[in-house]
C-alpha cells in the first residue's frame, strides 16, 4: 500500500502542483479512505518527504547509468538532458515554488542533492570533457559545475522565463553552456546529437 500511495502521490504532485492536491484527492483517486492514508503517513509533509527522497534516488540510478553507457562527457549530457526533458513533461512549474514555502524540509533536501550530487556529476563530466579533448584544458571546472547547476534550475524561476516551454529553455542554456567550453572536436559532436535531437 506505501508503494501505491507513494506512486499516486508523486503523480499527482507532479502534474498539478503541491499545493493544488489535497490527502482528499490522493485517497479518492486510490478508491480508498484519507484515513489509509494516514496509517502510512503521519501528514502530507511525510508524503511530500517520501516523494522526494524517491526522486532523487531514481535521478541517481539513471545518472549512474548515463556515465556508463555514454559514449563521451558530451554524450552523457545529452543524455541527461533528454530524461530531464521527459520529466518536464509531466511536471508542473509550481512543484518547486509549493516545496520552498510549504515544505521546507524536502525542498532542502533537493537542494542538498542539487549541491552536492549534481555538482560533483556535472563537475566529473567537465573533467572527463577535458581527458576526452572535447571540452577546453583551461576551464574552472569548479566554477562551471556550480554555474551549469544554477542555470538549470533556473528555468523553473517565473520571474525570470514567463514561459510554458521550459524543454525549449533548457536546450539552449545547454546547447549554449557547451559550445562555450567545447573544442573544435567537441563542437563537432555536440552538433551531431542536436541533429539526432531534432529529429525525435
Amino acid at each position: 500500500m506505501d508503494k501505491r500511495i507513494l506512486n499516486k502521490a508523486h503523480e499527482m504532485f507532479f502534474k498539478y502542483g503541491i499545493r493544488s492536491v489535497s490527502m482528499d484527492e490522493i485517497a479518492t483517486q486510490l478508491g480508498i479512505s484519507k484515513k489509509t492514508i494516514y496509517q502510512h503517513y503521519a501528514d502530507k509533509d511525510a508524503l511530500v518527504d517520501d516523494v522526494i527522497n524517491s526522486e532523487i534516488n531514481e535521478n541517481k540510478e539513471k545518472c549512474g547509468r548515463y556515465q556508463q553507457v555514454a559514449d563521451n562527457a558530451i554524450h552523457e549530457t545529452f543524455l541527461a538532458l533528454e530524461n530531464i526533458s521527459e520529466i518536464l513533461k509531466a511536471m508542473n512549474v509550481s512543484l518547486f515554488n509549493d516545496l520552498e514555502k510549504y515544505h521546507p524540509i524536502a525542498y532542502k533536501k533537493l537542494m542538498e542533492h542539487k549541491n552536492k550530487f549534481l555538482s560533483a556529476l556535472v563537475k566529473n563530466n567537465l573533467d572527463r570533457g577535458v581527458k576526452e579533448g572535447l571540452y577546453k584544458p583551461e576551464i574552472n571546472t569548479d566554477i562551471l559545475a556550480k554555474y551549469r547547476m544554477a542555470t538549470v534550475f533556473l528555468v523553473f524561476n517565473n520571474e525570470v522565463f514567463h514561459t510554458n516551454k521550459i524543454t525549449t529553455v533548457l536546450n539552449e542554456i545547454t546547447d549554449n553552456f557547451l559550445y562555450g567550453l567545447a573544442t573544435p572536436k567537441g563542437n563537432k559532436l555536440i552538433e551531431k546529437y542536436i541533429k539526432e535531437r531534432n529529429k525525435k
